[in-house]
């Protein structure tokens, strides 16, 4: 019998890096995945932008770098506004 999976936190850093990329359209499932990681470096500080994340997943998107950008930005201060309530 397979482990069950765990489920990370709400409130946690990676929770909120994988949501954030949950909108944008992706060939896979594993570049959504690949995404949602380099987000969640960019948060711990390890990367320095949203962009940055972006570029270095390399994920095959179906829209632009620019917009998937906007809305990753977009859903983590959506992130934030809900953290605060």
């Amino acid at each position: 019998m397979p482990p069950g999976v765990q489920q990370w936190p709400d409130d946690s850093l990676e929770r909120r890096a994988y949501r954030a990329v949950e909108d944008v359209p992706v060939v896979e499932t594993n570049d959504t995945n690949r995404l949602g990681y380099h987000v969640f470096l960019f948060l711990k500080g390890e990367l320095g932008s949203i962009e940055e994340a972006v570029h270095v997943a390399q994920p095959r998107m179906l829209i632009d770098k620019d917009d998937a950008v906007r809305r990753i930005a977009n859903a983590l201060e959506e992130g934030d506004g809900n953290d605060a309530v």
